[in-house]
């Protein structure tokens, strides 16, 4: 997973999200961040916490020879990849239409109770959004193969 894309898709979605609201609040009111937004980016930022200390938990004890240590399934550790790299892009996908959202908001004015509300629902979720990021990324991490030194091809990949 490259960081680059990641922060592409992010800028991206930003742009396009500003551009719609602005949009809608020319032909009437601009949609709402709801509360739960920054709640569920929370939730999934913490279950892949959660995932990635226990595979990594389960290598460190499987490496020392712990005994009776439970080891990893290669494929559940391909599986927490794979919805790691998932939760990562949607989520900077969505991460960029709410910071795109609130910085029409920030452009419109905060004199309003309710873009105020709306401007820091916005950011929470931008901040979640990138702790899910930052949450997959550490479970690629911990996921990844160690490196065969003895093979001439491993830098090649």
């Amino acid at each position: 997973m490259r960081i680059g894309v990641l922060a592409g898709v992010f800028a991206v979605a930003g742009v396009l999200a500003w551009a719609a609201a602005r949009l809608w609040t020319s032909v009437g009111t601009a949609p709402s961040v709801p509360l739960a937004a920054p709640i569920v980016l929370a939730l999934i930022a913490a279950i892949l916490l959660a995932t990635a200390l226990s595979i990594r938990t389960r290598l460190k004890a499987q490496r020392t020879r712990v005994q009776g240590a439970k080891g990893v399934d290669p494929l559940m550790a391909a599986r927490a990849v794979i919805l790691g790299q998932s939760c990562a892009y949607v989520s900077a996908l969505v991460s960029g239409m709410y910071g795109g959202f609130g910085i029409h908001l920030l452009q419109e004015g905060l004199e309003y109770g309710t873009h105020q509300t709306q401007a820091v629902y916005a950011l929470f979720a931008v901040l979640a959004g990138w702790a899910v990021v930052v949450a997959a990324l550490w479970l690629e991490r911990v996921c990844k193969l160690p490196e065969d030194k003895g093979d001439p091809r491993a830098g090649a990949r």
